[in-house]
Order: structure tokens, then sequence, then C-alpha cells
């Protein structure tokens, strides 16, 4: 059982093209284009964070222990 040859991908690109048409797909080919380029300026600016945006409060971890099972339940509260 070998791969696909030529013709077969053509014939399957025909029969895709005939059932989505070409406006259908150009506009899935763009949305996708975007969100890959999105992807990729988040990528590069990941560490970057804002100079005006506000930074979380720093929480307190908290665990309890139950005698009765091996479960560890955690609670977070922010600090004051």
């Amino acid at each position: 059982m070998g791969g696909f040859s030529i013709w077969h991908w053509l014939i399957v690109l025909l029969v895709v093209i005939v059932i989505f048409g070409t406006k259908k797909l150009r506009n899935i080919g763009s949305d996708l284009g975007g969100a890959v380029k999105g992807f990729k300026e988040g990528m590069r600016s990941g560490g970057d964070t804002p100079e005006d945006a506000p930074a979380a409060p720093p929480q307190q971890v908290t665990t309890v222990k139950r005698a009765d099972s091996q479960t560890v339940d955690v609670e977070t509260k922010a600090k004051t």
C-alpha cells in the first residue's frame, strides 16, 4: 500500500474546490493566516507586559490535608 500520487491529490483538491468554492476557501486561508500571524506576534512579545496594566495582587496559598483521604484541598486567599 503506497502513498498518494500527484493525481490523487489533484482530484482531492478539485473535489474540495467544488464543494466549498473558491471564495470560501480564500476566506478560510486568510483567517488561518491572520491567526498564525497573531500567534507569532504573541510569541515574539510574550514576555513583555504593558506599563499601564494593573499588577495582579500577590496571593497566599494555604493547604489543608484531610485525615480521611489522600486528597489535598487548596485554598487561595489574597494578602491584605
